[in-house]
């Protein structure tokens, strides 16, 4: 069961989905599950899979696994320790109505995702972006409107890889598929591609009443000069785009370290995704700051 519950949640964070995980890490007397013994639950699924001994147990283990799964969105982990009969004392030990009489201690982990970062333009930006995403075990899929930068012997670590038209790419999304990417990177080489993809996404972000910031929709992210950014929210404006909504897409991408390669763009990109994701500023001060 053990090795089952954990494919399963592997399963689960391979589609985006944060996960719980309890594990019975100790246990003393007389207990209904032992050592090892697994339970997980996933967002957007319903039910569980695994035990973690069942009865009341199991109840208040899950009922635990609910709660964090409303509560946090980033890594998180607790420790506790249940007394199997009405009178169990000590410190932090949670007494059950039991007559097992034994003592259980559960992990409980929030498990986050990996980023999965879709690259919208196959170019040298992309290629550098690939080789720091592999780097850090993340995900990432490409989609060009040209074969040749958009085919398994550039990338042959994405996830998946599409070249269709921008119109073909937008039509065959919903707002069920399109989140199972994290961050959208307006890469490409054709302004005019840039902007049909940016009004199309944000479109569907705006008609199914999300914002992109990497939970509810994925975050959108464009490479740009000023005047192009300018020139994408006049055109979004005259489609009925919100500026709040415009608000939220980051142009310029990557945090100021004044990169100008594809690589120094690549670590500035990277580390603002992972700052976001650790939900940490760039800006924040340091331990020998604080």
């Amino acid at each position: 069961m053990t090795k089952q519950t954990l494919a399963w949640a592997v399963s689960k964070l391979a589609q985006r989905k944060r996960v719980v995980m309890a594990s019975v890490v100790e246990t003393s007397g007389s207990v209904p599950g032992k050592v090892g013994a697994r339970l997980a639950i996933a967002e957007a699924t319903s039910g569980f899979h695994g035990t973690v001994g069942g009865a009341g147990l199991e109840l208040k283990v899950i009922n635990r696994c609910n709660e964090l799964l409303s509560e946090c969105f980033e890594p998180f982990g607790e420790v506790i320790t249940f007394g199997l009969n009405k009178g169990a004392k000590g410190y932090e030990v949670q007494p059950l109505d039991s007559l097992c009489g034994g003592k259980v201690t559960v992990s409980v982990e929030v498990i986050i995702p990996p980023p999965h970062v879709l690259m919208m333009g196959g170019g040298h930006c992309a290629g550098a972006l690939a080789g720091v995403i592999n780097s850090l075990n993340w995900n990432f899929s490409v989609t060009d409107t040209r074969y040749d930068y958009c085919n398994r012997e550039t990338f042959p670590q994405a996830k998946e890889l599409i070249s269709s038209s921008v119109k073909d790419f937008l039509t065959s999304e919903t707002i069920e598929t399109i989140t199972r990417f994290s961050d959208i990177l307006l890469l490409g080489h054709d302004w005019s591609e840039d902007q049909e993809r940016l009004l199309g996404l944000l479109s569907i972000c705006q008609t199914n009443g999300m914002i992109p910031d990497g939970k509810q929709f994925p975050r959108l992210g464009v490479i740009g000069s000023r005047s192009k950014w300018q020139s994408f929210c006049k055109a979004a404006k005259q489609d009925g785009i919100t500026q709040g909504l415009l608000d939220l897409v980051i142009c310029p991408i990557g945090i100021n370290i004044g990169a100008e390669s594809p690589e120094e763009i690549a670590v500035a990109v990277t580390a603002q995704i992972m700052s976001l994701v650790k939900g940490i500023s760039p800006n924040d001060k340091n331990w020998r700051e604080s």
